[in-house]
């Protein structure tokens, strides 16, 4: 199984590669965008390239955000992520994720590689490291343009280069503890550090929980604090806490966000396999009059534990 998924991702890699061969640019990052809730909990491999193969087996994630009320052109986001463990120390994943906005059509594709260092002998204490290549690829939707889609300027938008990334992340686990921190968008964080004047831009993400394991009918709770920065604003702080129920069949989670939001969701696993998270965004204090928020759907499938 290892020697296959080994394969498969290489000649993924391969095959992105040779498709953007000859059209791109290094260091032009993705949107901003309000990030998928299931980042916190469900699925830390979104925030930060060093969770990939964090966990023995195979595991696989598909998530949907999209605003609650129906506006035209209204953000949309997709994402799937699948991440695996091919050793005690190393692993992979593949993060692929797009955004819709108006006009704008947005979608980034990485490849990760993970590397698990165990701190002592018996592996209790372990430093974790990820890197991941990303392409990014941005245009206008021609068919929701309301006038000329002759235009040179729309042309001129969608003949753009596609764009290399890099993200880079580490953490440090010690039994229920969970330390880390991730760079997205490196290439741009080096890249033109001092003339880079676009806004929006995720500049680094941090946080810290603990998990307490207290039985079965509450099998576990985990309060966490995270700190995003973001280019053009104040530092967002996340703060919440997810409890798990019945040996990890239910579970519910709640974060509270700087920004004057809050996410708030529920969900249920079956045999630790399969499951599914339904979440509730709402938007930001400044965006309340406008809309009510956002809801998010999450799937996720655990293979070859």
């Amino acid at each position: 199984m290892k020697k296959y998924i080994r394969y498969i991702t290489l000649l993924g890699a391969f095959a992105l590669g040779s498709q953007y061969a000859g059209a791109q640019t290094a260091g032009n990052p993705t949107m901003m965008y309000e990030p998928l809730a299931a980042q916190y909990f469900l699925d830390q491999y979104m925030a930060n390239a060093a969770m990939a193969g964090i966990d023995t087996g195979l595991h696989v994630y598909l998530a949907y955000q999209r605003q609650w009320s129906d506006i035209p052109g209204a953000p949309e986001a997709k994402a799937f992520t699948a991440d695996y463990m091919l050793g005690k120390r190393v692993g992979i994943g593949m993060n692929i994720f797009n955004d819709k906005a108006g006009l704008l059509n947005n979608t980034k594709v990485a490849f990760t590689y993970a590397y698990h260092l165990p701190l002592s002998l018996s592996g209790i204490s372990v430093l974790h490291f990820g890197l991941s290549a990303a392409f990014i690829n941005r245009r206008l939707d021609t068919k929701k343009i309301n006038g000329d889609i002759t235009d040179n300027y729309i042309n001129a938008f969608n003949r753009r280069d596609n764009y290399f990334e890099g993200d880079f992340g580490m953490a440090f686990t010690r039994k229920g503890l969970t330390l880390q921190g991730s760079v997205p968008n490196l290439v741009s964080f080096v890249k033109n550090k001092s003339t880079d004047e676009s806004i929006d831009r995720a500049l680094f993400f941090a946080a810290a929980g603990y998990k307490f394991e207290t039985g079965e009918e509450l099998t576990s709770i985990e309060p966490k604090i995270c700190l995003r920065g973001v280019k053009g604003y104040d530092n967002i702080i996340d703060a919440g806490v997810n409890v798990n129920f019945l040996n990890n069949q239910l579970n519910a989670f709640g974060m509270y966000h700087s920004s004057q939001s809050f996410s708030a969701g529920v969900g249920a696993n079956y045999k630790s396999i399969a499951g599914f998270q339904l979440i509730y965004n709402s938007q930001t204090s400044g965006l309340s009059t406008y809309t009510n928020g956002t809801f998010e759907v999450n799937l996720m499938v655990n293979l070859f534990r």
